[in-house]
């Protein structure tokens, strides 16, 4: 039997790309499911494909801009499951380009959902773990949050944030909460969508069909920090390509 068999798992960003293929994996473990996304329509799919294979999955619309919703997402687990054991903290966008392009609100975005939708995230779960006694975090960073380069500035910066909030946020957990960072390299999934400069896009494009890996490798990361005992907390995982430099 499988060590996450059982296990309440609320996600964000859970519609598409590395969130869909972790709640697959999950579900095919044995997690009972509480997925969070924007994209309602996905979302509802993506839950009905897992009960169809015999797994157990809710869904609530969810937006990490908004501190509400990710405490509406917290307490539905709560409700139809009696209990929360993970939140993965998985929603991010990076609509890269250069600081020359003066993009503001785009670096806004970036803020507002890959560091204060972490933190909303954070404020939703962690009065629910220290009340039960036990939980865990998993947030999906980026090797973006180890080195930067050029027009990627504002989006390294949001995901060097995550990784600081949840290191003090791991120094601050004691002995019974567990905080795990999974930081991605090149994943094949639509995170260039938004990149709304050219030039950018192309080279990002290129360098995706060449050697970028599948969501499912991330998935696998997640739900190994996840299946370990209570009294082992994987504090980070980096996972990229092989050919990435």
């Amino acid at each position: 039997m499988s060590a996450i068999q059982g296990k309440v798992v609320a996600m964000t960003g859970a519609s598409s790309g590395i969130g869909a293929a972790t709640a697959l994996l999950l579900a095919e473990r044995g997690a009972k499911l509480v997925l969070g996304a924007r994209g309602a329509d996905r979302l509802a799919a993506l839950a009905a494909r897992i009960t169809a294979a015999g797994g157990e999955a809710v869904h609530l619309r969810t937006d990490v801009t908004r501190r509400a919703d990710l405490t509406a997402l917290v307490e539905c687990a709560r409700t139809r499951f009696g209990r929360l054991d993970v939140l993965v903290n998985n929603a991010g966008i990076g609509p890269i380009s250069p600081l020359d392009d003066l993009r503001v609100e785009e670096w806004e975005a970036m803020i507002d959902v890959n560091i204060k939708g972490v933190l909303y995230g954070i404020a939703a779960a962690l009065p629910v773990f220290r009340a039960q006694g036990f939980g865990q975090f998993v947030t999906t960073a980026s090797t973006a949050g180890h080195k930067t380069v050029p027009n990627q500035a504002v989006y390294s910066g949001t995901k060097f944030a995550v990784r600081a909030i949840c290191e003090g946020l791991r120094q601050e957990a004691g002995d019974k909460l567990r905080v795990t960072v999974v930081s991605p390299g090149f994943v094949r999934t639509d995170f260039l969508d938004t990149v709304a400069n050219p030039e950018v896009k192309a080279r990002l494009i290129a360098a995706r069909d060449a050697f970028a890996i599948p969501p499912d490798a991330i998935a696998r990361a997640i739900a190994y920090a996840i299946e370990q005992p209570d009294d082992v907390d994987v504090g980070e995982i980096v996972v990229r390509p092989t050919a990435q430099g």
